[in-house]
C-alpha cells in the first residue's frame, strides 16, 4: 500500500515512515467516514490514550527526581490533556490529513479541539504498533519536548489560575456557562464559556463538563497574557 503524497508529507512532519501504511490512514480516519471496509480510529485512539500516559509519566519523573506525586500528578495531565494533544496536532497539520465524512467537514471537524485530540492519539497508537515502544516513544519526546521541559510552570490548575487573576484585580470570579452538548450519550462534547465580570470570554469544548470548563479558563488566561 503506498501513500498519497500529502500522507507521506504528514509522515515527516510526524517523524516516523510506517511499514504498514495501513496503520496512519485507519489513524487518521474519523467514524464520520469509517463503513465495514473502511474502520474508523477510535479503537486506536484508545490504545494511543495509554501510550503517550506511559511515556509522560516516564518523562515527568525522569525531568524532576525530587518532585512528589502531588506534584508530578498535575504536570502529568498537563501533557496528556485532549486540548494539548490537539495542540500537537496542529503543530503538525494533522488537521488537512483527517479523513472526516460530509458531515464533520461542514461543521469545520478539522479545526475541532476533539477531533484533532482523538486523531493524535490514534496516530501515537499507529507509531506504536508500526514501530514498537521505543519508536512511539522517540516521536512523543520530539513532539512534547518543549511542554515536557516547561511542564512545571504550565501545569496549575486553569481555573483557580483564572479565579486569582480575577481577584488580583478586583473582580469577581469567573463564571462558567455550558453552550451546548453534542453527540450521543455515550461520547458527548460539551461547549462551555469562561466569563470574567468585565465581559471578557472564552469558549472550549471537553467530552466532561468539568475538562470543558478548564479548557475554557485556559483559552480566557491565554488571551489575556496575549493582550
Amino acid at each position: 500500500m503506498k501513500l498519497a503524497r500529502e500522507l507521506e508529507a504528514f509522515c515527516d512532519r510526524l517523524g516516523h515512515r510506517f511499514a504498514q501504511p495501513e496503520l496512519i490512514t485507519r489513524a487518521l480516519t474519523h467514524a464520520s467516514l469509517s463503513s465495514a471496509t473502511r474502520p474508523d480510529n477510535q479503537r486506536l485512539e484508545f490504545l494511543g490514550d495509554r501510550v503517550l500516559g506511559l511515556v509522560m509519566a516516564e518523562a515527568v519523573l525522569a525531568q524532576d527526581g525530587a518532585a512528589s506525586e502531588g506534584q508530578l500528578a498535575p504536570r502529568f495531565n498537563a501533557l496528556v490533556r485532549k486540548e494539548t494533544c490537539a495542540e500537537v496536532a496542529r503543530e503538525i497539520d494533522l488537521g488537512a490529513v483527517l479523513r472526516l465524512g460530509k458531515s464533520e467537514m461542514s461543521t469545520g471537524g478539522r479545526r475541532k479541539t476533539a477531533l484533532l485530540g482523538d486523531a493524535m492519539e490514534a496516530v501515537i497508537a499507529a507509531v506504536y504498533l508500526d514501530g514498537g515502544f521505543e519508536a512511539a516513544r522517540a516521536v512523543l519526546l520530539r513532539l512534547w519536548g518543549a511542554r515536557v521541559a516547561g511542564v512545571a510552570e504550565d501545569a496549575r490548575d486553569a481555573k483557580t489560575a483564572l479565579q486569582e487573576w480575577a481577584q488580583a484585580r478586583g473582580m469577581a470570579p469567573p463564571s462558567y456557562r455550558e453552550l451546548s452538548r453534542d453527540g450521543p450519550d455515550h461520547a458527548p462534547i460539551f461547549r462551555v464559556e469562561a466569563r470574567l465580570a468585565d465581559g471578557q470570554t472564552a469558549e472550549a469544548e471537553g467530552k466532561v463538563k468539568r475538562q470543558a470548563e478548564q479548557a475554557a479558563a485556559q483559552a480566557l488566561l491565554d488571551r489575556l497574557c496575549a493582550s
